[in-house]
């Protein structure tokens, strides 16, 4: 297979441009080329999502992105976010999670934390999409399943993913009445 050049945004560096073949899955790409290794291969096939990142649009709006059946060169020229790039360090280096993160450890919602990459960026884009515009008290329920509820977790009952996200939707204000 012939190599092509990838040039990406990743966890807000630029990246490239490095020649990478044509037939390399992302995730091969962010574990063996930028060790990159918290998106995590699970299925191979793109049901469980514990493989996914976040790519961030252009037009301000940001979604979830199998990487374990896409193309690398799918990511050419896109902003891509990891489970790495969510926490920030001060100049102490002291590190700061992100409010999913923090609330998901707070709540105890996962056991082996395998799975765990791939809530934190759903979830992490659902909040992202309500700063955007705030979600109905009504539709939160629907909001979160839709986001959560097509990732696979073989240890825990999925409610404290969806309790975490809840608690953060309402403590950043995204979510009114009706």
């Amino acid at each position: 297979m012939a190599n092509r050049p990838l040039q990406l945004t990743l966890n807000g560096q630029p990246v490239g441009p490095v020649e990478v073949p044509d037939d390399l899955a992302m995730l091969d790409y962010l574990h063996e080329h930028q060790n990159l290794t918290g998106s995590r291969l699970g299925c191979g096939q793109g049901i469980c999502h514990a493989c996914v990142v976040i790519v961030d649009n252009p037009d301000g709006t940001c979604e979830e992105v199998r990487t374990c059946i896409t193309g690398a060169h799918y990511f050419a020229g896109k902003k891509v976010r990891t489970i790495e790039g969510h926490a920030s360090k001060d100049e102490a280096g002291n590190l700061t999670l992100n409010p999913i993160q923090q609330k998901f450890v707070d709540l105890f919602a996962f056991q082996c934390s395998y799975c765990a990459p791939g809530f934190v960026n759903a979830a992490t884009v659902l909040v992202e999409t309500a700063q955007r515009q705030p979600l109905n008290k009504s539709e939160v329920q629907d909001r979160i399943e839709a986001s959560l509820g097509h990732h696979i977790c073989r240890c825990t009952g999925y409610v404290r993913y969806y309790d975490a996200t809840r608690q953060v939707l309402n403590d950043l204000g995204l979510v009114k009445e009706g």
